[in-house]
């Protein structure tokens, strides 16, 4: 096995590797969670991820309440900042980190995109949850009211914004990596920003979560998460605060998923003492195929033109790993169109049956037809026709007897086939009977001057 072909990486098919971050955080203590931040950033690398996303104010921790508008605590989360963008240098894949920043008077949930010493831009939280357990417009100001269109942050002058794109330039084969960033309640709402941000094009979305547990809630993230990557035609990385948050008011399980077009990928294990990383490999090439092939997306691009205008890209160069053997780690079924869930399996044939049942029992009424005509061979295919048949004839009342059932043995019939269609055609109930279709074939041989005809043994093509 050659450690450099191409061919054994991942990469080269047009797949990336992406992952979600639970790491174990201490509230208002910055310095310890930027060394957790750094310890999963780099183990996404090692494992050839090249996008990891964090935790909703991970750098901070999500329940610090009213510690947010302390001094200390924004200082502290910035010079957290600064030390994960320093020790990015080499790592080779993106990180998205939560913090509290204030802008131009205001503070903000944003989330700072950092690749290889690099700030490359950061995100504000559109929506604010403030009902139910939720106080956040107590502390932060939403970023659809911010004046600035860039911050300087940690000695970097970087796009700032809701409505931005992170477009890999190189390092990609085939399907180019483009992500774009929303922040928890923000996916909660009637029209997230990540429809608006696949539309504008990016093919990966990505979510800074919190995210409190209350009974029933795992359930319908998984719908939500699930729901929007299969609208949005995107890949979804969902992750979430974990082990270490306050329980003073909340509790957490720490539930991360990544999900692509409706299908989940990858899920982390809830309510975990310590931190955990996920990772799962996305079909990027596929994801574009898809929006290419469902040409209301480009319709939705069009009709939405005015809004996407106002999305900035930011791009950077990736590099990806690709001296060395990476294989896919996703799971792929022998057999992709049948499920092997036993109860899957018999749910999906159930529903197989009755699509093509009620499809003839229309056709019948349609055309006004009260009798069918059907071969049977005693193989699976013509069983199951005829069984079509029968329930069809059952759900519009009519006798079996209108299905005219004929078994058309042949020279290579076996006398166990013939008697299975004799045998199935009896048990049914069906009309029609045998005929014997040797003494036409024969003739036609016979047309055709083929040697068959006078005796020799001769199974060619024409036979």
């Amino acid at each position: 096995m050659n450690p450099r072909d191409p061919f054994l990486n991942l990469y080269s098919h047009g797949f990336a590797r992406v992952a979600v971050a639970v790491p174990v955080c201490r509230v208002a203590d910055p310095a310890f969670n930027a060394a957790e931040t750094v310890r999963l950033h780099r183990e996404a690398a090692r494992q050839g991820a090249v996008l990891v996303a964090f935790p909703e104010l991970g750098l901070s921790a999500y329940s610090c309440e009213d510690l947010f508008h302390q001094r200390a605590l924004l200082e502290g989360c910035e010079r957290a900042l600064a030390e994960v963008i320093e020790a990015s240098r080499g790592v080779g894949a993106v990180a998205v980190v939560g913090l509290p920043l204030q802008v131009d008077g205001a503070l903000y949930n944003v989330a700072a995109v950092v690749l290889d010493g690099r700030l490359l831009g950061v995100v504000p939280k559109s929506y604010l949850p403030n009902y139910a357990e939720f106080y956040e417009a107590r502390q932060f100001s939403p970023g659809g009211q911010a004046l600035a269109t860039e911050v300087t942050l940690c000695g970097q002058t970087v796009p700032f914004g809701a409505q931005l794109l992170f477009a890999a330039q190189t390092g990609l084969a085939h399907a180019p990596l483009t992500f774009a960033v929303e922040i928890c309640e923000d996916v909660w709402v009637p029209i997230p920003p990540s429809s608006f941000a696949a539309l504008a094009g990016a093919t990966v979305l990505v979510n800074l979560s919190a995210s409190n547990v209350t009974v029933g809630k795992a359930d319908y993230r998984h719908a939500l998460v699930s729901q929007q990557s299969a609208r949005c035609l995107a890949a979804y990385l969902y992750s979430s605060a974990g082990p270490g948050e306050s329980t003073t008011d909340l509790a957490w399980d720490g539930q991360a998923l990544i999900c692509e077009n409706g299908a989940l990928l990858a899920e982390s294990e809830r309510f975990r003492a310590d931190a955990q990383l996920v990772c799962a490999d996305v079909d990027l090439e596929k994801l574009a195929r898809e929006r290419m092939r469902q040409t209301s997306f480009a319709a939705s691009v069009a009709r939405h033109r005015g809004e996407l205008a106002a999305w900035r890209t930011v791009r950077f160069a990736l590099r990806r790993p690709d001296e060395e053997v990476l294989p896919l780690r996703r799971v792929f079924d022998r057999f992709p169109y049948v499920p092997s869930n036993p109860q899957r399996l018999d749910a999906r044939c159930e529903e197989i049956y009755q699509i093509q049942v009620s499809a003839l029992v229309k056709r019948l009424q349609s055309s006004g037809l009260r009798k069918l005509v059907i071969g049977v061979s005693g193989g699976l295919d013509s069983t199951h026709a005829l069984l079509v048949c029968a329930r069809t004839m059952d759900r519009l009342g009519l006798p079996r007897a209108n299905i005219l059932a004929y078994t058309m043995p042949g020279f290579a019939t076996s006398l166990r086939t013939l008697d299975q269609a004799m045998r199935l055609m009896e048990v049914i109930g069906c009309g029609g009977g045998m005929i014997d279709i040797r003494p036409s074939c024969e003739q036609m041989l016979k047309d055709l001057g083929h040697p068959y005809a006078s005796g020799q043994p001769v199974y060619d093509i024409t036979f």
